[in-house]
This record gives C-alpha cells, sequence and structure tokens, in this order.
C-alpha cells in the first residue's frame, strides 16, 4: 500500500463505505452521524424506527455498516441485526440498557452503553469495517 494511500485511511478510515444509523433520539443520532462523516463515512439515515431501517437493507446501494441502538420506539433491532449478519456486514449496538437485554446470538458484537463515547464508538466500527478492507 502506498504511503499516501495508507495516510488518507487512517485521518479517514471511513472514506467510500456506506454506513447505517438506526438511533430514536435525534441529537444522539446527529452526533453519531457526524462522527461518522468526520471519519470519511456516507450516512445512510440515520433512520428513527425499524420500518425505515429496513427500506434502508432492501434500498440499491449497499451497507458497509451499522449502528443499531438496541431498542426502537419500544421495538428491538435483532431483526435488522440479523439480516446484516446474514449479509456479513459489521455494525455495532447502542444501548440505554443492560448487556442482559441483548439476545444471546449477538452476544459477540460490539455494545456501547449510553451514554456513548461516540469517538470510541465509532473507531470500533471504522476497524470492524476496516477489517473486511480489500
Amino acid at each position: 500500500m502506498s504511503g499516501s494511500l495508507a495516510s488518507s485511511r487512517q485521518r479517514a478510515p471511513l472514506a467510500g463505505r456506506r454506513i447505517l444509523v438506526v438511533e430514536d433520539e435525534y441529537f444522539l443520532a446527529d452526533d453519531i452521524g457526524a462522527a461518522l462523516r468526520t471519519l470519511g463515512a456516507e450516512i445512510a439515515g440515520p433512520v428513527g424506527d425499524i420500518e425505515d431501517a429496513t427500506a434502508m437493507l432492501h434500498g440499491d446501494a449497499a451497507l458497509d455498516g451499522a449502528v443499531l441502538d438496541v431498542n426502537i420506539r419500544t421495538e428491538m433491532i435483532f431483526p435488522i441485526a440479523r439480516e446484516l449478519r446474514v449479509r456479513d456486514v459489521p455494525f455495532v449496538f447502542t444501548t440505554g440498557y443492560d448487556k442482559v437485554s441483548i439476545a444471546p446470538e449477538f452476544h459477540d458484537v460490539p455494545l456501547w452503553e449510553k451514554p456513548i463515547d461516540i469517538v470510541a464508538m465509532t473507531q470500533t466500527l471504522a476497524g470492524l469495517v476496516g477489517d473486511r478492507r480489500a
């Protein structure tokens, strides 16, 4: 890898990557989107309900990663997480609940409890997405 390409990826590790943000708290969704854009990502959403998240999954543009709030307007995000997993799209969870609320099949997914450290969370996601870069 050339020096300038490596340097560019360090500054914007999510450049050219489309990240889905599913969060029903408007200001947190906005902050997450802004932090991801700082890393070079294109944001899909943010969306605040399961229907819109499903529409994003079935849209024309591919997704490279996702930030998923575990509980969206009283609905659990697990159907979206399952579909992302089938597609091999990395994601992280955010939640105001305890880790106990996470379905056992997702105990390997990074979990950020609210109030989240947005910078650390986005860097974790960037690492997961970057691990899949060809």
